[in-house]
């Protein structure tokens, strides 16, 4: 069931405080129907509040690259709901509502107006749509020269700016109380150390309660804490440190870049509120069918079936989309995609499979892999989705999330 997420919040300080409960909620990028689907039966099967953290890429007016609108993803959402009988809440968030944080925006050289009345735009249909969180991030300026980050002040303002937006828009629509995240972890935010994160919250906290936003102040804020794209490390010690600043103000920090991190059992203990996973939960979808073509391709010899060659459409819709060259090295930048190693192909292909997910010739080619295994097994997709569900199970264990909507109740 789709549910406010404030109050949740609320609890969980309530419960860590008064009875010693440790639990960091998951947040799941929705990067695939897949995904999706996979999240909400183990919410269901877990009894276990789940996020589903979107950025402007994957759900947003336009369709992202996922297809869905803020509004026909939360449909999406409460379908999976009804069909897998999840009475556990369920929490559809924006994630990275800043200018130029879409990759189309910043292709298209928006000035600042222009993309911040975008950002602003998306922000009421997330709020038409029925989001609980919206995570206001306008720590990227495309206006500046490359590497500089915008002055803290002006972050700040900006923040203030979007979350002033979202709550004149709330009101008009007559919606309840939405949780807010703030901050990112991002280089380019200028947030990493904990003298800008501090002068941050400090700004912050002013400038909300000079606009009469004091309760609007933020549920998460990101920050932070060893992990990132190529590093899977936590950092326990500095996610203590920075618990401990958040805390007094009731917010909880929240950690992206989670994936395949070494140590999830350290979140929890260290009072860690959230946590996203994405592009895991992507390599694990890409996996499991590039399994099942190998299956597919005994079948197709032994039937005389031509195969669908899906993974080789995957990697010509990655290669046409041109967002693979987001992800090279230093020493690839300028080599054509066939120069490159194989291992790095494939690794190219698999990161940027979940843009090309709903790409017709990959939709036709899994179609045909889904048929062809029918023959000998009835629900190849299915195992799609158990693959996705068992790399999500090891978060809710590690995240002790498990039964965790009965002590929130």
């Amino acid at each position: 069931m789709i549910a406010e997420l404030t109050r949740t919040i609320q609890r969980l300080i309530q419960l860590r405080q008064q009875e010693d409960v440790e639990a960091t909620l998951l947040a799941v990028c929705p990067n695939s129907a897949a995904v999706l689907e996979a999240a909400v039966a183990v919410a269901a099967r877990a009894h276990t509040p789940m996020l589903f953290a979107a950025t402007l890429n994957q759900v947003d007016r336009d369709g992202g690259y996922t297809g869905w609108t803020p509004a026909t993803f939360v449909a999406t959402l409460q379908e999976y709901a009804t069909r897998y009988g999840c009475t556990s809440p369920l929490y559809p968030c924006l994630d990275h509502g800043g200018p130029w944080l879409k990759d189309r925006h910043s292709a298209e050289q928006l000035p600042l107006h222009q993309a911040m009345h975008e950002v602003k735009l998306s922000l009421t249909a997330c709020l038409e749509a029925g989001y609980s969180l919206l995570h206001i991030d306008p720590t990227v300026d495309r206006t500046l020269p490359p590497g500089q980050i915008p002055p803290l002040p002006t972050v700040v303002e900006r923040t203030v700016e979007l979350i002033a937006h979202a709550e004149n828009e709330r009101h008009r629509l007559q919606l309840p109380p939405v949780a807010y995240e703030v901050g990112t972890e991002e280089v380019h935010g200028g947030l990493v150390d904990v003298s800008h994160f501090t002068a941050f919250l400090d700004q912050l906290h002013t400038r909300l309660k000079s606009r009469s936003l004091a309760d609007s102040w933020p549920t998460f804020v990101v920050a932070q804490v060893g992990t990132d794209l190529h590093t899977s490390f936590f950092d326990p010690t500095a996610a203590r440190q920075l618990t401990d600043l958040v805390r007094p103000n009731g917010t909880l920090l929240k950690g992206h870049y989670t994936d395949w991190v070494e140590n999830p059992r350290a979140y929890p203990a260290t009072g860690m509120g959230g946590a996203n996973v994405g592009p895991e939960f992507t390599a694990v979808e890409f996996d499991a069918l590039e399994e099942l073509t190998h299956r597919e391709q005994r079948l197709c010899t032994h039937r005389h079936l031509p195969p669908s060659h899906l993974m080789t459409a995957i990697e010509t819709a990655v290669v046409a989309s041109n967002r693979w060259q987001k992800w090279l090295q230093p020493n690839e930048v300028g080599q054509e995609f066939a120069a490159l190693s194989p291992t790095r192909r494939r690794w190219l292909a698999q990161t940027g499979a979940r843009y090309v997910w709903t790409a017709p010739s990959v939709v036709a080619a899994r179609r045909q892999l889904y048929q062809h295994l029918s023959l000998v097994s009835p629900n190849p997709h299915a195992a799609v989705v158990a693959a996705v569900e068992r790399a999500l199970f090891h978060y809710v264990d590690s995240f002790n999330l498990f039964d965790l909507a009965t002590l929130l109740a």
